[in-house]
């Protein structure tokens, strides 16, 4: 039996097609091995987002060629669809394929084998106007099931390469985002997440089909229980999608509205598609509809020419709006960007002491957050053993709102639905004890006001 290593670098959705690509070797009778052992044939799924992303890339597929220099080193990902000369230059690499064609992979792999000769399999991707299907039943994680929906971004901010990886927004049919989530309740899953590369842009370009219509279908599938959209644009968060949430008994009180800035001045360098004033305005009617909803975000720090002041004025907004949570990055540089060009880039310093305030900020918000849920009683899944403590019977998961709990219940209730009730509010963990397995039958919002 043949084996395969995967490794994967970046973001959910590459760790999404990770998964369906190993859905295609399995397919083909291949065994799994760890990437640090021996094995035939390695894929490492690549990212670009960043030139660090660049470099961590290559340093993994030089690692997998010393492992194995007779092994099938395949590379794909954004890195391998934006500079597939500059990987297939290093000695050892055998198949590059981009962010598209995956399913050729397996076919390559025998061409290799017969003709020894390197194959390049990148293609523009700009062209590339189809969704791909890429099928995954299930997953090695076995609580929380992401479900891809869309691929690509039309949006061309000045710091991101995104679009050149990945081409231009394409909608997955919706026939088969419906049949996948059927799949994945039938598997066992409670809770989907919903992923791509522009979640929130799905829809855009289907004739009377949008995200609000995908929600309210999805609404519909027996025994899923929670549906969570990993990250939208507040410029996505229509009066209809926001109309449909609050009807919902399934969307769970969580949504990650990507922010980047809270300076007009800068979301306009940066080609961000909203004002401030539009952002505030979205949040507020949100949490009408959803009380205790949790918005989690990603600020860019140190954009070429941001000022005290323009700092000051994201500091200011992020904690005026009590985002629950926050992914803080410094500006890094992106060959091939826009900002890369731009003069006044801020200096390092600078740049790590703003970092420094907003994560200070964000964890003290977290805080305060989790701590309005004190003595509450809320739904959540268990998802792993506390891996600090693994014999003390503790395991951690999140709540409906994404609050990350620790609680002591037996290793079979990791992936079921259980209530507890928050005993200890803090972060990153919040303490809870353990009231009940949820009955299957009732749905979230009565929960949510039982």
């Amino acid at each position: 039996m043949p084996s395969v290593a995967f490794q994967t670098l970046g973001c959910k959705v590459n760790h999404y097609e990770t998964e369906a690509i190993w859905q295609l070797f399995k397919a083909r009778d291949y065994e799994k091995v760890d990437f640090e052992k021996h094995s035939d044939v390695y894929v490492i799924n690549t990212c670009t987002v960043t030139n660090t992303g660049d470099k961590k890339s290559r340093q993994v597929i030089r690692r997998a060629i010393r492992k194995n220099p007779d092994a099938v080193i395949c590379v794909t990902g954004c890195y391998a669809q934006t500079s597939p000369a500059e990987i297939m230059a290093i000695p050892g690499v055998d198949i590059v394929v981009g962010t598209q064609d995956r399913v050729k992979m397996l076919d390559y792999i025998e061409q290799f084998k017969k003709e020894r000769q390197p194959i390049n399999g990148v293609g523009n991707i700009m062209k590339s106007r189809v969704y791909e299907e890429l099928d995954v039943p299930s997953f090695t994680d076995r609580t929380r099931a992401s479900l891809k929906i869309q691929e690509g971004c039309n949006n061309f901010c000045t710091f991101c390469i995104i679009p050149w990886a990945r081409g231009l927004m394409r909608s997955r049919d919706p026939k088969e985002v419906i049949s996948q989530a059927n799949q994945l309740v039938e598997a066992g899953y409670k809770e989907i997440v919903l992923t791509g590369i522009h979640t929130g842009g799905y829809g855009e370009d289907l004739k009377d089909y949008s995200l609000a219509r995908l929600l309210e279908d999805l609404e519909q599938i027996e025994g899923l229980k929670r549906i969570r959209i990993s990250s939208i644009e507040a410029s996505q968060l229509t009066d209809e999608v926001i109309d449909v949430i609050d009807r919902s008994e399934k969307v769970v009180r969580h949504l990650h509205i990507p922010i980047q800035s809270g300076s007009n001045t800068v979301l306009k360098r940066m080609r961000r598609k909203y004002t401030m004033e539009f952002f505030a305005e979205r949040i507020e009617k949100l949490k009408g509809v959803l009380p205790g909803l949790a918005v989690t975000s990603d600020v860019i720090v140190g954009f070429p020419g941001e000022t005290e002041e323009e700092f000051q004025e994201t500091y200011d907004f992020i904690a005026k709006h009590k985002f629950s949570e926050l992914h803080v990055f410094p500006y890094s540089k992106r060959t091939g960007t826009p900002a890369a060009r731009m003069d006044d880039q801020v200096d390092e310093e600078v740049k790590n002491e703003r970092v420094h305030k907003l994560i200070q900020l964000s964890d003290q918000l977290a805080k305060e957050y989790a701590s309005h849920f004190e003595g509450d009683v809320l739904e959540m899944i268990p998802e792993e053993e506390d891996k600090d403590n693994p014999d003390s019977g503790v395991l951690i998961g999140y709540t409906d709102n994404y609050l990350k709990v620790k609680v002591n219940v037996p290793a079979e209730m990791i992936g079921k639905i259980i209530k507890i009730k928050l005993t200890k509010a803090g972060y990153p963990y919040s303490e809870g004890e353990f009231v009940r397995v949820m009955d299957e039958e009732a749905p979230l919002k009565q929960v949510a006001n039982s």
